[in-house]
């Protein structure tokens, strides 16, 4: 059963072999508890394209996400964004948070995940659950 949907700090970490991310994350990947969204693969690529050996790098990450089933965008997912959008926006809500990340909460929510996270932004998000990890731990 699907309970986690990984951001982008947390499985970009996880991938690097950052302690924290690897202790947090493994067990969740052993009994397939855990997803992410296409968005979050956008996300790390970037980052990765960055750093020694892309090439190599790209074709590992997406073979860890036979693994960490990447969510493709639906209407249903896009609905959703919109609806946080706007209740998102002031004067009605605490503020946006940015397009992509509201996309990723979307996401979670359509599924009834909880979100992991290195951002204390998405504690905003009316009806997301939220679990924020510290990744920095080598």
């Amino acid at each position: 059963m699907r309970r986690y949907l990984l951001d982008g700090g947390p499985l970009g970490a996880y991938f690097l072999g950052r302690k924290a991310a690897v202790d947090a994350i493994s067990p969740w990947i052993v009994n397939h508890e855990v997803v992410t969204s296409i968005l979050v693969y956008g996300e790390v690529i970037e980052y990765l394209k960055g750093l020694p050996n892309f090439e190599q790098r790209q074709n590992d990450f997406q073979d860890l996400l036979s693994e960490i089933h990447p969510h493709l965008l639906t209407y249903s997912i896009l609905d959703r964004y919109a609806d946080l959008r706007r209740n998102l926006r002031p004067p009605y809500g605490p503020g946006l948070i940015g397009d992509i990340d509201t996309i990723i909460a979307a996401t979670a929510i359509e599924y009834d995940l909880v979100l992991v996270t290195v951002d204390h932004d998405f504690e905003r998000v009316p009806g997301l659950q939220v679990k924020i990890i510290d990744t920095r731990a080598r």
